[in-house]
Formats: structure tokens, C-alpha cells, sequence
């Protein structure tokens, strides 16, 4: 074993009592990812002059469905896992032993995006651009869960920084001696993913990037890493179509999506986006650019704050 690997933590490590009370050390680092995500949000639309405030709103929407969705889609992925001659069913609700997938509570989060932005007065596309590269920072905090649950491992490796999985492992291959190495696909994914965070504030920076393309260039860059990640991935338990696991398909799906929103939010509109709000009736104001928002906040209103104009809610 080489010295430089990576040791998994000990089984304690995944949890540990608070009183009365079972804390999982994977719920803490989705919840620590969940937090990050939410002020990272809340200070780009702060920029905007949105109020940080509605960032809550919208988790409170986003949170439980991107949940509830995840474990959907790892359970249905996974049926063998739990649907078997004598298996407990509670496990389909056991979200704190892992298997929470990250295009379900994309699915989910989007739902409740788009449902709260909606309700907040706020455009989609402007939540979404702003919350993107947030996710991946949330993705990577969320991905020592996996660490600290022993799960998410690749292929064998020689590799000096391979990481050790105990021969007990139920992922652990058949006829693999002990002490064999893997890839830490959680780690992969992590630098991965913080890579992705210093691309797209950097893209989005030198071409202005707004109207969904943002999100767009998320949904490009985690598919593909996700793509070939998933090549290497260890999960006999996996369900697919034509020998491909359902994370490879959702990973190529997800490339095809971010490639045709990005062209056609190009094509569509080409200029700055308006303010990241939208009008509620066609006689109250919006603010047409950002510029303007700011310039209106705390300001009395004028003869000309409530003139009329076209409800723009693309």
C-alpha cells in the first residue's frame, strides 16, 4: 500500500450522538453544502440588487423537492437494492446511509426554483444564473458525505493517492485482495467541480453572460465530468440501458440540454438581460436593467414609476 494513499475514516466517523439524538456526518456535509449554496446565491443577486432575503423563500421550495427527488431518482436506479424477497421497505426512506442522486434533486430544485422565483417576482433565469456555479461549490462539500459513508469509488488504481475500502465493503469487487486501491472518485469530482466554480465566474465575466447561459455552461461542465467519472465507477447495483449506468445517460443529457439552452438563449437574446425581476400586473414598474434597479431602491416613486409596459416573464 503506497503511502501516499488516501485511507477511508473510521465507521464511527459517520456518525456520532448529540444527546438523544443520531447527527450523520453525510446529512452535515449536504447541509453544510446547502448553506454555502444559499449565501453564495444570495450575494450574486445581491449584486443585482435583489433582496438577499428571497434566496430563504426559494430554498424553502428547492430544498425538499431537490430531496425528495434525489432519493426518487437513486431508489428507481437502484430497484434491486430495495425491492426484493424480504427486503425492508423503510430503507427507501433511509436517505442518511447515502444514495442521493444529484440529477434527481437537480430535477426537484428546479421544480422549486422555478416555482418560488415565480411566486418572489423574480425571473428563472436570473435565480438559475445566479445559483449555478453556487451548486458546485454545494456538490463538492456534499461529496466528503460520500467520503466519510465509504461510497463513490472508481476502478482499481496503482496510483500513489488511490483510497483504501475495507474487503467488507458490499461494493468492494469480488476476488479483489485486500488492500487494493481505487480511485477516490469523490475527490475527482470535488477538484472537478471547484475547476468549474473559476471557469464559469470567469466566462461569465468576460462574455457577460446572462438569461440562462450560465446555467447553461453548469449543465456542460458537470455532465461531461460526470460522464466519464461515472466510466470508472465501481456500482454493481446500478441500472442502465444498452450495458450504460443511468448516470452516464443523465450525464449525456444533461451536455445535450446545457448546449441547447445556450444556443438558444444566445440566439434569442442576444442583449443584457432586464432586471431580474419581473412585473406582477401591467401597470406596476420593473426597473429595465440592473443599473436602473439599484438607482430605484429607496427612491420615492415619480411620475413616471408606473407606467405601463409588456410583462416579460421568458
Amino acid at each position: 500500500m503506497h503511502a501516499l494513499s488516501i485511507p477511508s475514516p473510521p465507521p464511527q466517523w459517520a456518525q456520532f450522538q448529540l444527546g438523544p439524538l443520531t447527527v450523520h456526518t453525510y446529512a452535515l456535509c449536504i447541509l453544510s453544502g446547502i448553506i454555502a449554496a444559499s449565501l453564495i446565491t444570495a450575494h450574486r443577486l445581491g449584486h443585482r440588487g435583489v433582496d438577499r432575503g428571497i434566496v430563504l423563500d426559494v430554498v424553502l421550495w428547492a430544498v425538499p423537492l431537490g430531496i425528495v427527488c434525489a432519493r426518487l431518482y437513486h431508489v428507481f436506479t437502484h430497484v434491486g437494492d430495495y425491492f426484493y424477497p424480504g427486503a425492508n421497505l423503510w430503507n427507501v426512506f433511509a436517505i442518511w446511509d447515502g444514495g442521493n442522486a444529484l440529477y434527481g434533486s437537480l430535477l426537484g430544485g428546479a421544480l422549486g426554483v422555478y416555482i418560488a422565483s415565480r411566486r418572489a417576482g423574480l425571473r428563472f433565469w436570473a435565480f438559475a444564473d445566479a445559483l449555478a456555479p453556487a451548486l458546485l461549490v454545494a456538490q463538492s462539500l456534499g461529496r466528503f458525505g460520500n467520503y466519510f459513508n465509504h461510497e463513490l469509488f472508481g476502478l482499481p488504481t496503482t496510483l500513489p493517492w488511490g483510497l483504501q475500502i475495507e474487503a467488507t465493503n458490499a461494493k468492494f469487487p469480488a476476488g479483489m485482495p485486500p488492500g487494493t486501491l481505487f480511485h477516490p472518485l469523490f475527490l475527482y469530482e470535488i477538484i472537478w467541480n471547484l475547476t468549474g466554480v473559476a471557469v464559469i465566474l470567469l466566462l461569465e465575466r468576460r462574455f457577460r453572460l446572462q438569461w440562462g447561459r450560465v446555467l447553461a455552461l453548469y449543465l456542460i461542465w458537470y455532465g461531461l465530468g460526470r460522464s466519464w467519472l461515472e466510466a470508472i465507477r465501481i456500482d454493481p447495483t446500478s441500472d442502465g440501458w444498452l450495458g450504460i449506468p443511468a448516470n452516464v445517460w443523465a450525464s449525456f443529457a444533461a451536455v445535450a440540454i446545457g448546449i441547447t439552452l445556450f444556443v438558444i438563449q444566445t440566439r434569442r437574446h442576444p442583449g443584457a438581460e432586464p432586471s431580474p425581476y419581473v412585473l406582477s400586473t401591467s401597470t406596476d414598474m420593473a426597473p429595465d436593467t440592473d443599473d436602473e434597479l439599484a438607482s430605484h431602491r429607496g427612491a420615492e416613486p415619480d411620475a413616471h414609476a408606473h407606467r405601463s409596459r409588456r410583462i416579460d416573464v421568458r
